[in-house]
């Protein structure tokens, strides 16, 4: 079962560790919004708090469904690694991840991951369906969400606003 933990649940040195790694993701995810894809960054750091990944959304650059800026970070985190096993891994991403991504952290053994917005259409972790609750999952994840939640979300609205004026 995922844990799912609370903003209110954890120390204010964590929260500022959290925040420090998704303002980078943030950053990541207005890279992709001003090169025309939809603005999501992630992070992948290990056990030390050490930057092991970073990636950006870059399916209409690479015109590849799969390059979801969670996929991508989890695939550079991989061979960092000289592993697919991230299990003293976190990620970050600014968005709740969707299915497909929620598939691959289960199968990447992530140990924490943090996003900031949920997503109601795509939401895979807890808003529209629940991936690693299910039962074809083989792993148990922690997951905090709402880390800096309103940025990550007017980064998305304000995106999608100035694509539907266009």
């Amino acid at each position: 079962m995922v844990k799912k933990i609370s903003i209110l649940q954890i120390d204010e040195t964590a929260y500022l560790i959290h925040k420090q790694w998704m303002n980078l993701a943030l950053q990541l995810a207005a890279e992709a919004g001003d090169a025309g894809d939809v603005p999501v960054g992630a992070v992948v750091v290990d056990r030390a708090n050490n930057l092991v990944s970073f990636a950006s959304n870059r399916k209409e650059r690479d015109r590849d469904p799969t390059a979801h800026a969670e996929i991508l970070a989890l695939r550079a985190a991989g061979k960092a690694m000289n592993s697919w096993h991230l299990d003293g891994c976190s990620l970050y991403a600014t968005l709740e991840p969707c299915p497909m991504c929620a598939g691959a952290i289960v199968q990447a053994r992530i140990g924490l991951l943090v996003y900031g917005a949920d997503d109601p259409k795509t939401g895979a972790i807890r808003t529209a369906v629940n991936i690693p609750d299910s039962a074809a999952s083989n792993h148990r994840l922690l997951v905090l969400g709402g880390i800096m939640e309103s940025s990550a979300r007017v980064q998305l609205q304000s995106w999608f606003k100035k694509r539907r004026e266009k």
